[in-house]
């Protein structure tokens, strides 16, 4: 199946639009998640939480929603990959609290870690447990040369990791001077080329989207059909819709899932109800 969602689940920004007026924040994931089945936890890079915090997780949301659930910093961003073993370990050992709701994990390399470390990326992923999902985001561009890409996907192949996969374009238009918000994410962003590779291991997809809603149609036209053709042989993917401006992320899960449906593909996620009442909740009932 199909997931859609975005990078966080608590913004405050969405009430009126995914959450009915009047939410509460104590109430921002029992709500996101009746209406998206995944989420991007970039939370967990800044700090992982306590057991209580896993437990409450999963008494928020129901048995279908996945968190993906990005690796710490003090782990894919503090020196050599494989001495973080253990540190990694620890932190999936943790989230195996969320039992079924844990869906993939998600290493996120910094800038600088080129292939030129690519020994110390095989010894981190001989090392992941193998029962445990894991999909990767290599960022230095050299990654993206045929050189380096190649003995990367054999690599991710080998061990059953799935490669994120950013797509970036809407953001990078040379000719669209952009403002605040735009430049911001441009300097956020890496500038990397689309590269729509996958292994044998989950399919992440993070789409950055432009805050001009419209500027983004025929990249989603694109996606739904590329990923409408996936699902044939891939059960596993997950799509995370990013956007300068947060307000519009849930409206780019919209309509990539209007699209996807369009052509018959098996959408769990996102969609186009009003949340003006509790019981229209649920973006694809």
């Amino acid at each position: 199946m199909i997931r859609i969602g975005c990078a966080v689940w608590a913004y405050p920004g969405w009430i009126g639009d995914l959450f009915p007026p009047g939410t509460r924040s104590s109430e921002f994931l029992k709500l996101y998640s009746r209406q998206l089945t995944t989420v991007e936890g970039n939370t967990t890079f800044y700090a992982t939480p306590s057991p209580a915090t896993v437990a409450r997780w999963v008494a928020e949301t129901p048995a279908s929603f996945r968190f993906c659930c990005k690796l710490p910093r003090e782990v894919s961003h503090a020196g050599p990959l494989a001495e973080k073993l253990s540190q990694a370990r620890a932190f999936v050992e943790r989230m195996q609290g969320l039992g079924e709701r844990c869906g993939p994990f998600f290493l996120q390399l910094p800038p600088g870690y080129s292939p030129a470390r690519r020994a110390d990326l095989e010894r981190f992923v001989a090392g992941w447990p193998r029962e445990v999902e894991l999909a990767i985001e290599v960022r230095h561009p050299d990654w993206y040369l045929p050189v380096a890409e190649a003995p990367l996907m054999e690599l991710l192949e080998r061990y059953r990791i799935g490669r994120v996969i950013m797509d970036v374009r809407p953001i990078r238009n040379p000719n669209d001077p952009g403002g605040v918000l735009l430049n911001d994410a441009r300097e956020r962003k890496p500038d990397v080329p689309l590269r729509p590779l996958r292994s044998r291991g989950p399919t992440l997809v993070r789409y950055i989207g432009h805050p001009d809603l419209a500027r983004n149609a025929p990249f989603l036209d694109e996606w739904a059909a590329r990923i409408a053709e996936w699902v044939a042989t891939d059960s596993n993917i997950y799509l995370f819709m990013h956007c300068p401006d947060e307000t519009q992320s849930p409206h780019l899960c919209r309509q990539i899932a209007a699209r996807l449906r369009g052509l018959g593909a098996p959408v769990t996620a996102a969609g186009d109800r009003s949340p003006e009442a509790p019981e229209q909740l649920g973006l694809f009932g």
